[in-house]
């Protein structure tokens, strides 16, 4: 199973995520989403599941959670927009991978034998940071993280 992560696009949905997300099966946003159509763009790709950023705000991002628990090929997959703000040891509580935002920074690092990832933003440029997406593949209970970057 191949699994596109993205966060922080802040209203822009680049076309190039398409390109680097076609063939996903699933794709998980790690929040700042910045409006509702992001959203039906990715949906347009795969199943979506998405929580809600600090600049999500208005009627639109109050359905949207604030954090998620997902299980994908009996993977567990905790989603939250920053990775400050975990409230649960995420090793005791049986998640196999954490996925957040709100940093703008790609990354992917094991921690006690949690796999952290976070795809870096793919709306705006900030800073000189990569615009950026990340992919795991799930396979045989196995998850394999890596950062795509995008042209910007």
């Amino acid at each position: 199973m191949r699994i596109g992560i993205i966060s922080d696009t802040h209203g822009l949905l680049r076309p190039e995520v398409a390109a680097r997300f076609a063939g996903v099966h699933h794709i998980i946003h790690a929040g700042d989403i910045g409006g509702p159509e992001v959203l039906e763009k990715l949906r347009a790709i795969a199943p979506v599941d998405a929580v809600r950023g600090n600049n999500d705000k208005g009627a639109w991002a109050a359905q949207i959670p604030l954090y998620l628990a997902l299980e994908l090929e009996g993977v567990s997959i905790h989603v939250l927009h920053d990775v400050k703000e975990i409230d649960v040891d995420p090793r005791a509580a049986g998640f196999d991978v954490v996925v957040s935002g709100h940093s703008h920074k790609p990354a992917v690092v094991e921690r006690d034998g949690v796999q952290f990832v976070n795809p870096g933003s793919a709306g705006p440029r900030r800073f000189s940071l990569p615009v950026a997406v990340a992919q795991l593949v799930i396979a045989s209970g196995r998850c394999d993280a890596h950062i795509i970057e995008l042209a910007a």
